[in-house]
């Protein structure tokens, strides 16, 4: 059984350091509203961009003594501290002293515009500045070699200030790690850039320090794809709608204050504000944002609609199901916020990777300072050079941000595709299954009775056949008896004096005379059951159909066969499974000749049926230990708990309960079996990238290690190769977005 990651989390634990943009903003999600847990605060930490903040910040209070506990949210930028007010004031100094400015938050709704004090447009102004500085002060240095006293202190004057504007947060963050004796990518780049600077070489450091500034920058830009990918779901809905009054009238109302129950009207080619239920009209609604459908759905009176789908064609009218804080689509993005904020385990060993390579590197660093001028007779500056130019290779960041964006990424085509997995681990553990075990009603079958067949028995003409039926199927509320009505036509005959039979059907009159439709027990009780008859009803059992009978005091009048029919894609999907090496297995409550006739119409070739809920869990246990990692997929109450111990559990989103989708780790949002194979090769493409990416990041580092050491490599180089590396391991990793469905290839 896995465990839920606690809200909550202990100012103990640790992460890897990184750069101040090291993956910025690929966990963000704006425009959620946060509210505060009772004795708890909410600040806004305008720099906190990722991981490397909130591993800083959480080293900072792990001396505050009463910290209950924290709660991140890096893409609002917030932090929630639990303590008592003298403990929060402490808190707050605290991460003051680290280097970050905290600002207390009350209960608001953060709104991300795109630009705010510490945006990317805002931010490229001090780093450009700072870049025609660090030209200038190249320019004396080329044009002018044997300068003059006054041209040198010119040349070093516009390379300080141009560190200045470009590294003044890099210093400031460097100097509060070294201070508390820790190593992050700003305290490597302040030693370099300061220890360049005194060796002679400030037109260097300058150009270092502001290309480094720069290149976070475009970094950051091209990591904003992967959380724009998921951020575009905020505006798929509008922010306001018209609401039926009580006089008749419409008024427009804002999406958040409109009330439960209350009648929402649409016009063709708008998007729908909130869920609900079409109450009046016809129309086709384009579900592709929520459900990955890429085809209109039909919707009329009865039929749910879903917040943040557009209405292709005529008015509808709908009531509102959910508030605008609960609708399926805020659900989404709530499951995928809280996706991103766990860690996959690829990323889980890059990050123990890194927290251990950046201070070997280091030490390296000084060792090559101080002992490489009395082992291999270098010069003092020449071995002082060298260990700057390996502390800039040092920088751990491509290959810590190689992980997080190449997973959100990810994360953003399976919601686009219809399919919202609930965190890193399972879009790559996904791969890994060897096996899946299927809920039948709702999973394969369309979760609907329907009438599938039907004759006139004996000589009895069939239209009258048909409208005695139809009366009674009519006016009893029973799903077998509501799936004959929709499947005959409707007749004005009208059944009076409905007598349910409990457990066997219904009896009532038609123009004046009895009947009954009802199963087999209830024609064996009245002794109207014959050879002939059997032998039909076992036909119609064995292929898996509910049989009910129409009969009057004289025999048998008609037989009806109703069967919950499989989805026309559950055999492609079972096929695409096959293909990928995993086994199908069906376990259903139904009837073992139900589930074998489904099973076998599905292409799946073992099926276990009159199963409860325990058995089906018992059942996964067993598949786990006979094949290894294992699916489960279902609908229904009955499903969650053995959902919850497969090692990946699916829920169908459109046909499945709460309870089923809170138990899964991957809810698949249009009942679409296809989704299934379609995670997994997603999943396989994800670590593929994953490892690409772990592999570049690595091997450049590799090369410049040892072109630093036994070349002439310079801190122009190590900064190019640096944060290079990082912009390919970032598109790399943003290629996941474009991934599309295809099937998977016969082995």
């Amino acid at each position: 059984m896995r465990f839920k990651e606690a809200v909550m989390t202990q100012p103990n634990s640790t992460k890897t350091e990184c750069g101040s943009n090291c993956g910025a903003h690929v966990s963000e999600l704006a425009s959620t509203k946060q509210t505060a847990a009772p004795g708890n605060v909410l600040y806004r930490i305008p720099s906190m961009d990722c991981a490397a903040e909130e591993s800083e910040i959480r080293n900072a209070l792990s001396k505050v003594e009463g910290v209950r506990g924290l709660r991140f949210a890096l893409g609002a930028r917030t932090l929630e501290i639990g303590g008592e007010e003298a403990v929060q004031a402490q808190a707050v100094a605290a991460i003051s002293k680290a280097g970050f400015e905290i600002q207390p938050l009350a209960d608001a709704t953060l709104k991300d515009s795109g630009e705010d004090d510490h945006g990317i447009d805002s931010g490229f102004v001090r780093p450009v500045l700072g870049l025609m500085l660090a030209i200038g002060a190249e320019s004396i240095e080329f044009f002018v070699p044997e300068a003059s006293q006054i041209m040198k202190v010119l040349g070093m004057s516009l390379a300080a200030a141009a560190i200045f504007m470009a590294g003044f947060s890099v210093y400031k963050k460097g100097f509060a790690a070294l201070i508390r004796g820790r190593l992050n990518m700003n305290a490597l780049m302040s030693v370099a850039v300061t220890g360049a600077f005194f060796i002679g070489q400030w037109p260097e450091a300058a150009m270092v320090m502001t290309l480094y500034a720069i290149a976070e920058l475009i970094e950051a830009k091209s990591v904003d794809r992967a959380r724009n990918a998921i951020k575009s779901l905020l505006a798929l809905t509008p922010d306001d709608a018209d609401v039926k009054q009580p006089d008749g009238a419409w008024l427009r109302m804002p999406a958040t204050e409109i009330p439960l129950e209350a009648i929402v009207r649409v016009r063709p080619g708008e998007r729908l504000a909130l869920d609900g239920v079409v109450t009046a009209g016809t129309s086709a609604i384009n579900q592709a944002p929520v459900t990955g459908e890429s085809i209109p759905v039909d919707k009329k009176e009865g039929d749910p609609v879903f917040a943040g789908t557009i209405n292709e064609s005529g008015t509808l009218e709908f009531r509102i199901t959910a508030l605008a804080s609960n609708t399926t689509l805020a659900r989404i993005i709530h499951a995928v916020e809280e996706a991103q904020a766990t860690q996959a385990p690829t990323q889980r060993f890059v990050d123990k990777f890194a927290a251990a390579y950046t201070p070997a590197i280091f030490v390296l660093a000084l060792a090559v300072a101080v002992l490489t001028p009395f082992l291999l007779g270098w010069t003092w500056m020449q071995a002082i050079y060298k260990a700057l130019v390996l502390l800039v290779i040092a920088c751990p960041c491509a290959l810590v941000i190689s992980t997080p964006v190449t997973v959100v990424s990810g994360l953003a085509a399976a919601a686009r595709r219809g399919m919202l997995i609930k965190g890193g681990v399972y879009l790559e553990e996904a791969r890994k299954l060897k096996a899946i075990a299927l809920d039948k009603t709702g999973t394969i079958t369309e979760g609907k009775p329907r009438l599938v067949g039907y004759e006139a028995w004996s000589n009895w003409r069939e239209n009258e056949v048909w409208a005695i039926a139809a009366a009674l199927a009519h006016a009893s509320d029973h799903p077998v008896s509501k799936a004959i009505a929709n499947g005959l036509a409707a007749t004005e005959l009208q059944a009076k004096n409905l007598q349910a039979l409990a457990g066997r059907g219904v009896q009532a009159d038609v123009d004046g005379k009895s009947y009954v439709l009802g199963n087999h027990r209830l024609i064996e009780e009245r002794n109207q059951c014959s050879k002939a008859v059997e032998a039909v009803l076992e036909e119609h059992e064995k292929a898996g159909r509910t049989v009910t009978l129409l009969a009057s005091d004289e025999g048998v009048m008609g037989i009806f066969a109703v069967a919950d029919t499989i989805k026309e894609t559950s055999q492609e999907a079972i096929a695409d499974l096959d293909r990928l090496g995993i086994v199908s297995i069906m376990l259903t409550g139904d009837n073992q000749a139900t589930a074998t006739a489904i099973a076998s119409q599905a292409g799946i070739k073992e099926a276990r049926g009159s199963l409860l809920p325990e058995d089906k869990l018992q059942a996964i246990k067993e598949m786990q230990v006979q094949y290894g990692a294992v699916a489960m997929t279902g609908d229904g109450i009955n499903d969650a708990p053995a959902l919850a111990q497969a090692d990946i559990g699916v829920a169908m989103g459109a046909a499945g309960t709460d309870t089923a989708m809170e138990a899964a780790d991957l809810v698949v949002m249009n009942d679409d079996l296809r989704r299934i194979p379609e995670a997994v090769r997603l999943s396989k493409k994800t670590h593929f990238v994953l490892w690409q990416n772990i592999t570049i990041a690595l091997g450049i580092k590799a090369v410049f290690f040892f072109w630093a050491l036994f070349g002439d490599a310079t801190m122009w180089m190590a900064v190019f190769a640096d944060m290079g590396a990082s912009l390919i391991v970032v598109v790399n990793g943003l290629r996941l977005l474009r991934v599309k469905s295809e099937p998977a290839k016969q082995a």
